[in-house]
């Protein structure tokens, strides 16, 4: 007998939002969904922590890792996928996502970003306002995006007036 979508468990992974000395976030457009923005994230591969799968996605992704981690999310952040893609992404398995995100101060220039890795994710990029990412995301990211710029708001505005 099939699992139904909402028996499916979550998959575990990070998010990163990565902020510049300006305090913008940065954000870059999927290869595979043109038009759909989001941070850096992913999965944890089995015996890493959260931290150090965090620290590895952010270099597969976008090609660096010239940043500091700021703060974690006390909670795992979850996320659904739409129906018709929880029979296609990763294998059929899950459901969505459960996420433990990230708040990491960037250290490096925007020349340090290269989307060009070994599995390239990413088609652009670009840094934008912290409070503008529910507005960008994909629309079953939505409500994720506001609880990651609720649980971070504070530390963002202190970020920007340093």
């Amino acid at each position: 007998m099939a699992k139904t979508p909402s028996a499916k468990p979550y998959r575990r992974g990070v998010g990163i939002v990565l902020l510049n000395a300006r305090g913008q976030v940065f954000v870059a457009e999927r290869i595979d969904t043109p038009g759909a923005w989001q941070m850096p994230q992913g999965g944890i591969d089995k015996g890493e922590t959260p931290r150090e799968a965090a620290v590895r996605e952010l270099h597969e992704e976008i090609g660096t890792d010239k940043a500091r981690i700021v703060a974690v999310t006390r909670a795992w952040l979850r996320y659904d996928l739409p129906a018709d893609l929880q029979a296609n992404v990763w294998k059929g398995k899950y459901r969505g996502q459960e996420q433990k995100w990230f708040l990491m101060k960037f250290t490096g220039v925007d020349q340090d970003v290269d989307l060009e890795t070994d599995h390239p994710e990413f088609q652009a990029w670009k840094w934008m306002s912290f409070h503008q990412l529910p507005r960008v995301a994909v629309g079953f990211k939505r409500l994720i995006y506001k609880e990651v710029v609720a649980a971070f708001g504070d530390k963002v505005a202190a970020l920007k007036k340093r």
